[in-house]
């Protein structure tokens, strides 16, 4: 998965406790293929160290498998061409966990499990998008910061029908992840689709090296720090204290937490932050298995902040972001300003195969200090704060030119864009007229670029550029926060 691409978390077990959620790390216990004890086939039982069963013997004992064995055989002797064992057995693991219909469970072949291990302590190249599937689509659960994903102005909750004009209708996430993921400086074609209803656009990417830092701090003239946290790796608990020891150490007064656009990561590491800011002793989260059987994780803050803080989230926050959100927003009274969180409430538990595939199935659900399950319903902020509508307009391709007598959705878009960042296309209509060739000109003087009113290429981009600073400048989700803050303060 290319941290593209899908982070769903896996949760492993330590003195009989769960420990993790995972985004890209697997249980290394073995685990027999269930076609062992089941008796599929010769072939199957191959992957364990005991003696073959006879067929018979073991269909008696495991009946249910019965009209499973019966299917294989079938195909085996009566097929038109010969078949493949390894494909009728893969595909016999994939089926089952495919009718779990849970978009958190699946199967991978050994590509594709080798391709997710790679990822577990090292950067990656690709677009650096989270996905999962959703209704049989691939949904965009948040870009990553600064990749080429978010630089092109991908957005959560965006669908991607197609890569390079194959369909990913009907595939898994892991299936769409080896489809996106490829070399450094690669171009992937994408086809997105913002809103069920909404016209497809190309969204084309230069795919790179995607970074492993996940902790950026900054700290501002007033005195407040801002620290945004991407994901949840192995390391980044350790790069959240090293921050804001930096940034006490040049005066920080308040202090916001980012967690907008993180889509999850490692349980051990949401727990150990929730930490820094819940008091000790307090319940940071609960987690209850199919039985009822509940573990309860407390904090043991030793040393509290000690300053005022807010959090931010939106759609884009799911999994371990949302823990953190939870707990201190439950346990520390720390208020949430943004949008609702994406919901996503299960823990997942991923088991190899001797052969280096493996299954990852739903093992557990999570549940926030008091007791709330926000599966498919995520947080709701204390401060809901939308961005400025601009902030959604979509992404246009440098390698598409519109120049007068153009007319598309498209060019309605850059009309917006150019009007919003102080440039008068004239009507916004979607109709490439002289007007807005006199915009674009005055925009590529400006960024001092050839002056021929045709907008592609360098003109794009700095259009797209232009655009994104606003949208920083005019963060009214950071604005807000900025004000809580203030107001604590005082």
């Amino acid at each position: 998965m290319d941290k593209l691409e899908e982070k769903k978390p896996e949760v492993e077990k330590e003195n009989g406790k769960y420990i993790k959620i995972k985004k890209f790390h697997f249980v290394l216990s073995i685990f027999f293929v269930i076609f062992i004890t089941a008796g599929i086939t010769t072939v199957a039982l191959t992957f364990g160290d005991e003696p073959a069963q006879p067929i018979q013997q073991i269909i008696q004992n495991r009946k249910e498998f019965n009209k499973l064995y019966s299917a294989y055989d079938t195909l085996k002797e009566k097929y038109f061409t010969e078949v493949d064992d390894e494909k009728l057995i893969n595909g016999a693991i994939n089926g089952m966990l495919e009718a779990l219909d849970d978009p958190y469970s699946d199967y991978m072949n050994v590509e594709e499990a080798k391709s997710f291990h790679q990822q577990i302590s090292s950067s990656f190249e690709g677009i650096g998008a989270e996905i999962q599937s959703h209704n049989s689509k691939i949904m965009i659960v948040s870009p990553i910061k600064g990749s080429p994903a978010e630089k092109a102005g991908l957005k959560p909750n965006d669908y991607i029908l197609s890569v390079d004009g194959k369909s990913l209708q009907g595939m898994s996430a892991t299936e769409a992840v080896m489809q996106i993921r490829g070399k450094k400086g690669t171009k992937v074609e994408l086809m997105i689709q913002r809103g069920e209803n909404a016209e497809p656009m190309k969204v084309e990417i230069v795919r790179d090296t995607i970074p492993i830092q996940t902790v950026y701090a900054e700290m501002r003239d007033d005195g407040i720090a801002t620290v945004q946290i991407t994901s949840f790796s192995e390391k980044t608990a350790d790069e959240l204290k090293d921050s804001l020891a930096d940034m006490q150490t040049k005066g920080m007064k308040g202090l916001i937490l980012d967690l907008r656009g993180n889509p999850g990561g490692i349980l051990g590491q949401a727990i150990e932050i929730s930490d820094l800011f819940v008091p000790n002793g307090k319940v940071v989260l609960q987690v209850e298995d199919r039985k009822g059987n509940k573990e309860i994780y407390k904090s043991e803050n030793k040393k509290e902040l000690g300053i005022p803080v807010v959090v931010l989230v939106d759609k884009g926050s799911a999994s371990a972001s949302e823990i953190v959100a939870a707990a201190v927003k439950e346990s520390a009274g720390i208020p949430l300003v943004g949008e609702k969180t994406f919901g996503k409430g299960t823990v997942q538990t991923a088991e190899d195969f001797k052969d280096g595939s493996n299954i990852k199935y739903t093992s557990a659900k999570w549940l926030t200090p008091k007791g709330n399950w926000i599966h498919k319903k995520g947080i709701k902020p204390d401060y809901e704060v939308k961005l400025p509508n601009y902030s959604e307009l979509t992404y246009l391709s440098p390698e598409q030119e519109y120049t007068i007598s153009s007319s598309s959705s498209e060019v309605k878009v850059a009309e917006q864009m150019l009007k919003e960042i102080g440039y008068n296309p004239g009507k916004v209509d979607g109709f490439f007229d002289e007007q807005t060739a006199l915009a674009i000109k005055k925009l590529q003087k400006d960024q001092k670029l050839t002056e021929n009113g045709i907008l592609s290429g360098d003109t794009t981009l700095a259009l797209m550029n232009e655009l994104r600073e606003k949208i920083q400048k005019n963060d009214t989700q950071l604005l807000k926060a900025v004000e809580i803050i203030k107001s604590q303060m005082k």
